[in-house]
């Protein structure tokens, strides 16, 4: 028999606390991607690795937390572990791969369309990933459509996200993306649990896996703990708030020119000495010629 879903057994908190958390996840993210944009080569992994863990373990938080809501009539629900963790390894890493695509090539053109693709299909893997963790004596089922409108949804935040995080307009900017951001991913996550129908077998025996409860610690302490080793790297640069570049650097599609400052000129310009003066074979008269700059 069909049962009932509910995902909204805490009222209003857990949506609210899920914003909140891919918000924090996305504002951190974007914040170190426009960051690698602004250093030297050598530095852009570091800042484009950090902002891939802050993204992936802000949207994995938000996913558990919006199923602590999450109940069904008659069957009790529990996690498999395994498959719960894998779910955030499949977030960091794809969602680090898109990163790094446009930390890279540029926020911009085929980079910006394939590095937010990536990102968008990393979130959705995400949430259908956790989602197979679900242990409940039942099955579960999707509808296809709804599932396709939850990956556009993801497609289309991260790629928008990722343009915003590299225009380099200051820290407004990249809050007002990151807002943009959790809300778009808020809402594929609640655009695919609408697309989800439970078929309960008519017994409530409990099934393995690991009760909420028990995931609680590991799944909020250790990211939580994480994103806020993250926000202090963040907040103690002090370039991340001006957004201005600390070292001259090579222009790169999709970021603003006027970000750039220009390579200083390595040998000073000696100024021009006074004419010198050739005597003409056999004449009188004096000839001056200024030497040309080179």
């Amino acid at each position: 028999m069909q049962g009932t879903v509910d995902d909204f057994s805490y009222g209003a908190v857990t949506p609210l606390v899920a914003f909140l958390m891919a918000c924090l996840g996305g504002a951190l993210g974007l914040r170190c991607t426009t960051r690698s944009l602004l250093v030297s080569q050598s530095r852009r992994p570091a800042w484009l690795a950090l902002g891939s863990a802050a993204i992936g373990s802000g949207i994995w938080t938000m996913h558990f937390v919006a199923m602590m809501g999450f109940t069904v009539a008659d069957t009790p629900v529990h996690f498999d572990k395994p498959l719960t963790y894998a779910s955030l390894a499949i977030a960091v890493i794809m969602v680090g791969v898109g990163i790094f695509i446009v930390g890279y090539r540029g926020a911009t053109g085929t980079a910006l369309f394939t590095g937010g693709t990536i990102t968008g299909l990393g979130i959705a893997s995400m949430h259908y990933l956790g989602m197979a963790g679900i242990r409940l004596d039942g099955r579960l089922e999707y509808n296809t459509v709804a599932v396709a409108v939850s990956v556009v949804i993801a497609v289309v935040a991260a790629t928008t996200a990722l343009w915003a995080a590299g225009q380099v307009r200051g820290f407004l900017w990249s809050v007002g993306a990151s807002l943009v951001m959790g809300l778009a991913v808020t809402g594929m996550h609640y655009t695919g649990m609408a697309a989800l129908t439970v078929h309960v077998h008519g017994s409530a025996t409990a099934v393995g896996g690991s009760s909420p409860a028990t995931l609680l610690a590991p799944m909020l302490i250790g990211p939580l703990t994480f994103l806020l080793l993250a926000g202090v790297v963040v907040m103690v640069d002090p370039l991340m708030i001006a957004g201005r570049p600390a070292l001259p650097q090579e222009r790169k599609p999709g970021v603003p020119a006027g970000a750039f400052v220009p390579h200083p000129r390595r040998h000073p310009v000696v100024p021009a000495g006074p004419p010198r003066i050739r005597q003409g074979a056999g004449q009188g008269h004096h000839s001056s010629r200024t030497p040309q700059n080179r």
